[in-house]
Order: C-alpha cells, then sequence, then structure tokens
C-alpha cells in the first residue's frame, strides 16, 4: 500500500509555491538582497497603502445653476393612453412637453404643446395613440433657450 504525505503538508507546501508565483519578489526577499544587484535590491516589494487613496476620485461637482433644476416626471402608460404627473421642486420655471411615439407604422406619433411649470407647481400631461404606445418621455427646457 502507497503511502500519502500529510494533507496539510502539501496544502503548505502548494501555498508556497503559488506565493512565490504570484509575488515575484517574494523568493528574492526571503534570501535577502542581493548585494551586487545595487541599492534598488535592498527595497522591500511592499505596497505602501497611504499612496492609495481610499475612494475612486470623484469628478467635479456640477454647477449650482445646472444642479437646481428640472421637473420630477413620473410617466405611466395603460393600454393606448400616457399620462405624465410633473412636479418642479426648483426655484426656476421648467418648460416640458410630452413626447408619445405609438407602436404601429401608421398611427402618429404626438408631441404635446409646451408648458410652463412655475416653481413648486405640479401638472398632469396626457397623450395617447390609436393603438399600443411604444414608448413615452417628457423632455425639459430652460425658458429663453
Amino acid at each position: 500500500m502507497r503511502t500519502r504525505p500529510n494533507r496539510t503538508v502539501s496544502l503548505l507546501i502548494t501555498s508556497v509555491v503559488l506565493t512565490g508565483l504570484l509575488m515575484p519578489g517574494a523568493a528574492a526577499q526571503s534570501a535577502g538582497p542581493d548585494p551586487a544587484a545595487g541599492p534598488e535590491a535592498a527595497v522591500p516589494a511592499v505596497a505602501d497603502l497611504a499612496e492609495y487613496p481610499a475612494e475612486p476620485p470623484v469628478g467635479p461637482a456640477p454647477s449650482l445653476d445646472r444642479a437646481l433644476y428640472g421637473a420630477d416626471c413620473d410617466t405611466s402608460i395603460e393600454g393606448s393612453q400616457v399620462t405624465a404627473y410633473c412636479h418642479n421642486a426648483y426655484p426656476e420655471t421648467d418648460l416640458i412637453r410630452l413626447h408619445v411615439e405609438c407602436d404601429r407604422w401608421w398611427d402618429v406619433d404626438g408631441d404635446a404643446a409646451v408648458v410652463a411649470l412655475d416653481p413648486a407647481g405640479r401638472i398632469r400631461l396626457t397623450g395617447r395613440c390609436w393603438k399600443e404606445v411604444r414608448s413615452a418621455w417628457v423632455t425639459h427646457r430652460r425658458p429663453g433657450t
């Protein structure tokens, strides 16, 4: 009967071999620095975590005038009817428009008239198709643009 080495010993040997393969400088570090290689060889291959930021860099914040604009709209589609409820929580008037794209090629897509939604205002916009609705969305525009 053939004897098997202890499983713990074989796992330990495997981890040492893999560590040497995954960390190229690990084998050289354990033997000590090579005096013939120069001063660069004496530097350990350990990374200083203080050099790396804790979080990825963040882009610049949007300008204040861009951040405080645009009504919040919830659009629902039920059969051939489209309804959008919008609320403008910002201190500037928002010009909103409901767009409805119909599913059938012969059905006429609809773009509602532009409606001015004043600050703290709420509005309900409706649109429809003859048959199925493919998609619906609300566009926003600043006054004077």
